[in-house]
């Protein structure tokens, strides 16, 4: 009997959870992840990722934020009206040396789940960075250097 009721309750549990709104059945972002590159130490870079409300009800951003303090979501402030896309501001302030790998977390009123967006890249000195852009400019197969919006 114990073993028909846990299978029962689990049962449950999974149509449950299974039910619940994702924020994916109501927001599209254009891209999960940004890739700045190259970046030059202290010269902070940004990101705009373009948010579309999919659904047929206005969308409310309850908050953003991100997985560490160098990296700043804006706020949406305004709802998302059906079939409307807004831009998230990503600034990202490029203060440490080495490799960029953030999330940038947007939470939509009434749904538990979050969504998550990354950025990478890597952060050079200025030496490293200058040497990259000389390589690059000699024709080598080196990425676009990041730009600033």
């Amino acid at each position: 009997m114990k073993k028909l009721f846990l299978l029962a309750s689990a049962f449950v549990f999974t149509l449950a959870v299974s039910a619940q709104t994702k924020p994916e059945d109501l927001i599209k972002v254009n891209v999960e992840s940004h890739d700045f590159g190259k970046v030059k130490q202290s010269v902070p870079v940004s990101y705009y990722f373009e948010i579309k409300n999919i659904s047929d009800k206005p969308v409310v951003v309850e908050n953003t934020w991100a997985s560490c303090g160098c990296t700043t979501p804006e706020k949406i402030v305004e709802p998302i009206a059906p079939g409307a896309t807004v831009k998230l501001k990503v600034d990202y302030n490029a203060a440490a040396l080495g490799p960029i790998n953030k999330d940038v977390f947007i939470k939509l009123a009434g749904i538990d789940q979050a969504k998550s967006v990354k950025i990478t890249g890597e952060v050079l000195t200025a030496e490293a960075y200058e040497a990259y852009l000389k390589e690059k400019g000699k024709g080598g197969s080196i990425e676009k250097a990041p730009s600033k919006g």
